[in-house]
């Protein structure tokens, strides 16, 4: 059986390869379970946007517990795959709340900054790191900057810069990767990936987004999907369910994943 500290090693040096990881988010153990049973997966992250809304909270407002329940119901799910979790920014201590991730069986996370001054969001990421040292675990931080979704009206290059700017932070304070979220063309991405390192960061895929083969090309090291797995899958329910009030009949190719 893979150890917690083995799996944590897994991740990273999955950040650190050459070809882009693809991670897929899942939100409960049945979409984990789903997932895990392809063989290109190679790691497994949680949304937690999708998890919120699975028990009906908005987005950033689940109780910790509830979320950290899941959260183990996954880790649970998948065997031995590396797990990494969204922990929105904390839940106010960074720190304490990834001791109790770990207690899951979570060997990395994502964690926002929120664009808070960049000392306290570095000081956060510093008690992130001890905290997995403390529990033996070299805990994988794919450290969030808000830099482009919370930039309000400000110039693109100042998103840039602050991006770069908190990014080389981050890394120096022992994250692993720096998640920059938002729909980032060939252009920025390729002043990103120069300003905070290559293989270094870490991207969303969304609709006007570039695909993974073109971010692997730019020397992006990880990919995520965030809330838009869950979408596709409710998107999917609605519209069998639409065809079935339609007088429609449940499409023969349906498989038995649960």
């Amino acid at each position: 059986m893979t150890t917690q500290a083995e799996k944590a090693q897994t991740l990273a040096r999955l950040h650190a390869a050459p070809e882009i990881l693809r991670v897929v988010n899942v939100w409960d153990a049945v979409s984990a379970r789903t997932v895990a049973a392809l063989p290109e997966t190679r790691a497994i992250a949680t949304a937690g946007h999708s998890i919120a809304a699975t028990f009906g909270y908005p987005d950033g407002q689940i109780p910790l517990e509830t979320m950290l329940d899941m959260v183990g119901r996954i880790v649970e799910a998948v065997g031995d795959l590396p797990v990494s979790t969204d922990l929105d920014a904390g839940y106010g201590d960074p720190g304490e709340t990834v001791r109790r991730a770990i207690g899951k069986g979570v060997v990395g996370a994502n964690v926002e900054d929120r664009l808070v001054p960049l000392a306290e969001a570095v000081a956060n990421v510093e008690a992130i790191i001890a905290a997995g040292a403390a529990e033996g675990v070299p805990f994988v931080l794919n450290a969030r900057t808000d830099a482009f979704v919370r930039a309000g009206k400000r110039p693109l290059e100042e998103s840039i810069a602050d991006a770069i700017e908190r990014g080389r932070a981050y890394l120096s304070a022992g994250a692993d990767l720096v998640f920059v979220p938002g729909i980032l063309n060939a252009d920025i991405t390729r002043q990103l990936v120069e300003g905070i390192g290559e293989r270094k960061i870490s991207v969303i895929g969304l609709p006007g987004a570039l695909s993974a083969r073109e971010y692997e090309a730019l020397g992006v090291a990880r990919i995520s999907y965030g809330p838009m797995t869950q979408r596709v899958a409710l998107t999917a329910l609605q519209d069998v369910a639409a065809e079935l009030y339609a007088d429609g009949v449940i499409p023969a190719s349906t498989r038995a994943l649960n």
